[in-house]
C-alpha cells in the first residue's frame, strides 16, 4: 500500500534522484518499460484506489544552513522540469562561486505553456525559492528571463518581486531557442559559456520556472515531486490545456482529461515539435520532465519535401549554438 508522497524508488549512485508514487493505492508489480528514447528502464506500477489519500510523514524539510538545503533539494526528487530531467541539486553541488542565479522563463517551444502558467500562477513561490537560493548559496543576484509574447507571467513576477534589488525580470525576444541554456545566458548576463564548459564555468547556474516554483512549495510544505504542469496540445486534441498530472499516469488518461480527440493522432510527442520523442503508443506514462504531450493528426505529420540546400554556408553566421 502507498499513498500520495511515498518514497518507492532511492536515489543510486551518481546523478540520480528519488522517485515518490503520485497516487495512493497499490503497487502490483515491478517491470522493465522500453521507453520512447530506446531504454529498457524498471518501472513499478500502482493500481491507483482514487481516494488520493497524503502519506502521514510529510512535513517541511528542516533548512539552516547551505548543506541542508542542497539535501532537501535532493530528497524533494526535484530534476530540471522544463525538459532536461538532470537532478536539481547537482547544479548546486559545488566548489566554485555562484555569481548569477538564472530562472529559465523563455519557453520557446511552439505548443509548450506549461511554465507560463506556472509562472503566472505560482510567481510568490518562484520568488520565495529565488530568495532561499540567493541567501543559502550567497549568490549576488537571480535574472529571471521570460519571452516577450508571456506578458501574464511577466506581469505576475515583476509584481511578485516589489522591490527586492537582488531579483530582476529580463524580458526576452521571442526566438527558438531562446530557452537554450547557453543561449539564455548570453542573453540574459552577455556572458558565453566556452565550448566544454558548464554554466558554472562563468559563474551562473541555470534553473527551469516550473522547477523553481516547485522548490518554494517544497520548502513550504515537504510535498515532494508528485505531480506535473503538461502542456496538452495539437491538432488532434479535442480541449487543448493545461492540466495537473500525477507522475505515472498513462498518456492516454491525460488525453481522454482533455476531451478526447477530434481527429485520429498520427504522431503523439513527450514535449514539443522541436526537441520533443515521439512516443509508440499512449500507455506511456507522464514522467517527471514531460511538460508537455502534443498529438499531431495527418496533415501535420506529413513530412515536407526536402529543399535543395546550395551551401552558401550563411546558416553558420545565425546558428545561436555556434555550431
Amino acid at each position: 500500500k502507498v499513498t500520495v508522497g511515498t518514497l518507492i524508488a532511492e536515489a543510486g549512485n551518481g546523478l540520480s534522484s528519488p522517485i515518490y508514487s503520485g497516487v495512493s493505492g497499490t503497487v502490483n508489480g515491478i517491470t522493465d518499460l522500453l521507453m520512447a528514447d530506446g531504454r529498457t528502464v524498471p518501472a513499478i506500477t500502482i493500481e491507483a484506489d482514487g481516494e488520493q489519500t497524503v502519506c502521514e510523514t510529510i512535513t517541511p524539510p528542516t533548512i539552516g544552513d547551505k548543506a541542508e538545503l542542497i539535501k532537501a533539494i535532493k530528497d524533494s526528487g526535484i530534476v530540471g522540469l522544463g525538459g532536461a530531467g538532470f537532478p536539481t541539486y547537482a547544479k548546486f553541488t559545488t566548489d566554485k562561486k555562484i555569481e548569477t542565479l538564472i530562472i529559465n522563463g523563455a519557453e520557446c517551444e511552439p505548443y509548450i505553456t506549461s511554465d507560463s502558467i506556472t509562472m503566472t500562477k505560482d510567481a510568490e513561490d518562484i520568488v520565495f525559492a529565488i530568495q532561499t537560493l540567493l541567501k543559502y548559496f550567497q549568490i549576488d543576484k537571480a535574472i529571471i528571463g521570460i519571452e516577450n509574447n508571456k506578458p501574464n507571467a511577466i506581469s505576475a513576477i515583476k509584481t511578485a518581486i516589489g522591490d527586492n534589488a537582488q531579483i530582476s525580470v529580463k524580458v526576452l525576444p521571442s526566438v527558438y531557442p531562446q530557452g537554450g541554456e547557453k543561449v539564455l545566458i548570453y542573453h540574459t548576463t552577455g556572458k558565453v559559456v566556452p565550448k566544454g564548459k558548464l554554466p558554472i564555468d562563468v559563474g551562473c547556474v541555470v534553473i527551469n520556472s516550473t522547477t523553481t516554483a516547485f522548490i518554494g512549495k517544497y520548502i513550504k510544505t515537504g510535498m515532494p515531486l508528485v505531480e506535473k504542469c503538461v502542456t496538452v496540445d495539437g491538432s488532434a486534441v479535442k480541449e487543448p490545456k493545461n492540466v495537473i498530472v500525477p507522475i505515472g499516469t498513462p498518456l492516454k488518461d491525460v488525453f481522454e482529461f482533455a476531451g478526447g480527440f477530434k481527429s485520429e493522432p498520427k504522431k503523439v510527442l513527450y514535449g514539443g515539435p522541436m526537441m520533443g520523442i515521439s512516443v509508440p503508443d499512449m500507455s506511456y506514462p507522464v514522467i517527471k520532465n514531460t511538460n508537455a504531450t502534443i498529438a499531431f493528426d495527418e496533415a501535420e505529420t506529413v513530412i515536407p519535401k526536402t529543399t535543395a540546400c546550395i551551401k552558401c554556408g550563411a546558416c553558420i553566421n545565425h546558428c545561436p549554438f555556434g555550431i
